[in-house]
């Protein structure tokens, strides 16, 4: 038998969403149709490791975790994502250290 990941102990909801409106990300995984996505075979992957997008919309999901709304317009499609499924660029890029210009 497979080992079926949960999670049933976080609730996300309990706080301020991690991502903003207009905020660009990354995915850090490669997303699969699980049938919610019209006219993609199930399985199908609809988002690679690396794409990138921006968040045009934040909902909830089973009053637990926020989902966000990525558009990722170089593919033409948006594709809704757990926070834990992307990652800020914007962030990452303000948290580099700044560097003294000679």
């Amino acid at each position: 038998m497979s080992k079926i990941s949960r999670d049933s102990d976080i609730v996300e909801l309990d706080g301020p969403p991690a991502y903003e409106y207009g905020e660009k990300v990354r995915s850090r995984l490669n997303i699969r149709n699980d049938g919610t996505f019209p006219g993609k075979e199930i399985g199908e992957v609809l988002v690679k490791k690396g794409d990138e997008g921006y968040v045009v919309g934040i909902g909830t999901f089973l009053q637990q975790f926020y989902i966000y709304s990525v558009d990722f317009v170089a593919l033409g499609r948006k594709v809704g994502m757990k926070g834990r499924e992307i990652e800020s660029i914007e962030q990452q890029h303000d948290a580099l250290p700044e560097q003294d210009v000679a």
